[in-house]
């Protein structure tokens, strides 16, 4: 599952797996870390409280940290009105019931991760760099990450058939990244002709279970870096013949 939130930005992950974490930016190394101090939490003035897009999303980010914290079964909306600095009233006006909240949150919250990888995609030089850019959103930044622990906790769930093809959909969309980025790169002769499905699933799986070593907290990545083990591993794939 991605993931989680590891690229440039601020702060990313599924059934299969669990993509990226990146939601935002992550660190330069991709690596694990510490995890993150807990998010202050906001005065509530009823009187100005935020609207529209902004209101929506401050909702949003509160309840990635909440759901991360305290995990869905004992989740309520009054501690995402708390930490978000808003009136229960308008966390409940933004998502409606409990029991769509996960899936709304994940949604958006992949939605946010995928827009600042395109931006920082289409900034890249060559396929490698957007290869590298990938790998960095994929992984979580550190053990917590907040997005892909979010992931897990969706995946945990039970889903209805309308809430698994909104998993799938959001599963799918880092092979489609993925694959574009290899086509791109075999068609200008950077990468190597593999089996381009069969790639993903390898690559998407390595990335996962670094994943799952990131937050579990293995030892093994202490000293060393999951972002450089797991780019090693798919650039040393996709080296055109002939070249060293």
């Amino acid at each position: 599952m991605p993931m989680s939130e590891t690229g440039p930005g601020p702060e990313p992950d599924p059934p299969r797996r669990r993509p990226p974490s990146n939601g935002g930016a992550g660190r330069a190394d991709g690596g694990a870390g510490t995890a993150s101090r807990p998010v202050p939490r906001i005065p509530i003035d009823r009187k100005r409280q935020p609207s529209g897009d902004e209101a929506r999303e401050r909702a949003m980010r509160a309840a990635v940290g909440v759901i991360a914290e305290k995990g869905a079964a004992a989740l309520r909306m009054s501690d995402i009105a708390e930490r978000a600095g808003m009136s229960t009233g308008h966390i409940l006006y933004h998502f409606g019931k409990k029991d769509r909240l996960l899936l709304e949150v994940l949604a958006w919250s992949q939605t946010d991760l995928w827009a600042r990888f395109k931006e920082a995609a289409d900034r890249a030089a060559s396929p490698a760099e957007k290869l590298d850019l990938f790998v960095r959103f994929y992984l979580p930044r550190h053990r917590g990450d907040e997005r892909y622990a979010l992931w897990t906790q969706v995946l945990a769930q039970r889903h209805d058939e309308a809430g698994r093809r909104i998993l799938t959909e959001l599963l799918d969309g880092w092979d489609e990244r993925l694959e574009a980025i290899l086509r791109e790169g075999r068609d200008l002769g950077h990468f190597a002709d593999v089996d381009i499905a069969e790639f993903v699933v390898r690559a998407v799986a390595m990335l996962s279970g670094l994943s799952e070593d990131v937050m579990f907290g293995r030892s093994r990545w202490q000293h060393a870096s999951p972002h450089a083990f797991a780019l090693t591993a798919l650039e040393r794939e996709l080296r055109p013949a002939g070249r060293g």
